[in-house]
């Protein structure tokens, strides 16, 4: 059952890499499930683990010159936050392997993603906040950066 989600993912992936690199929308994608607004990112992230990042496969998009295709894994262990951040001028597309994640973007409300479901999130989008909703089990994501060539996938904001 999960290799059939993931395997709907990378469709999904696929098909989001190619309108990425033919359209000229910058229209936000929606979540669906808004949640309950949470305390400041800033204020909870400094006391709990954080995520890690296991890359996957990186590769040039051979019909897009300057960009380049990375797929990961970032998980979660229980509690854990990732600092707000950036992924530069990548497009996102995250999808949930395992577990829940709260995230928000900012000007959009935070979001609850549980198993089986995704989000993308535009270039240039400031990422406030990420995090596994569980103190107790693991959360894992399948992320995939539509970058250019040699960008730095994640920038954590500047500490205050």
């Amino acid at each position: 059952m999960i290799g059939t989600r993931i395997a709907g993912g990378l469709l999904a992936v696929a098909t989001l890499t190619a309108a990425t690199a033919c359209s000229t929308s910058n229209q936000p994608a929606h979540a669906t499930r808004p949640a309950a607004a949470v305390a400041s990112p800033a204020a909870t992230v400094s006391t709990r683990p954080t995520e890690t990042l296991k890359p996957l496969l990186q590769q040039a998009l051979p019909n897009v010159k300057g960009k380049t295709f990375t797929s990961a894994v970032v998980d979660f262990p229980p509690n854990a936050s990732a600092l707000p951040h950036r992924h530069g001028q990548a497009f996102v597309y995250a999808y949930v392997l395992e577990g829940t994640v709260r995230s928000q973007l900012e000007g959009k409300p935070v979001t609850t993603y549980h198993q089986g479901e995704n989000w993308v999130e535009q270039p240039g989008a400031h990422h406030l906040l990420t995090e596994n909703t569980s103190r107790t089990k693991r959360a894992k994501l399948l992320v995939v950066f539509v970058s250019n060539t040699g960008d730095k996938l994640k920038v954590d904001d500047p500490k205050s």
